[in-house]
């Protein structure tokens, strides 16, 4: 499992607290890294503010992952190199959202990654990335069968 954050979400835990809670990036991981292990998946950690990192991230995973977790950020709204990028790697993707894009700024609420992804989750906080995480292995698992 590849777990991908795009811009800005290394500063989790300080940027805008009202909208993405306290908790930090690495806290995160940590949850993760805890749930991964209860439910025997092995988890790898991404994060960068380029687009094209993210992109060159996507298609090295190819052969490594079973599936990815992706919170894009702020490339939600607009990157098509990002969202062709999710299309192309033929690999499940779960995108995840600390906060209800679709309560935020009308220029938020669409996402143009969601129609190149398994499924979406938002809103939820923390929390989301452990249930893109239970998502995806569900994923993989309905794949396999």
């Amino acid at each position: 499992m590849l777990v991908v954050n795009g811009p800005n979400l290394n500063l989790l835990g300080s940027r805008d607290p009202v909208q993405y809670g306290t908790t930090t990036l690495a806290e995160i991981e940590r949850g993760i890294e805890r749930l991964a292990d209860e439910l025997g998946a092995e988890v790898n950690f991404f994060q960068a503010n380029g687009e094209g990192e993210i992109i060159d991230r996507l298609h090295a995973c190819r052969g490594e992952a079973d599936a990815v977790v992706l919170n894009p950020g702020a490339y939600t709204h607009y990157s098509y190199a990002l969202r062709d990028a999710v299309e192309a790697i033929g690999l499940p993707v779960v995108e995840v959202h600390l906060s209800n894009i679709h309560a935020r700024e009308e220029f938020r609420r669409h996402s143009v990654i969601s129609p190149a992804a398994r499924g979406a989750i938002a809103g939820f906080g923390a929390v989301s990335y452990e249930l893109g995480l239970r998502a995806a292995l569900a994923l993989i698992a309905t794949e396999k069968r």
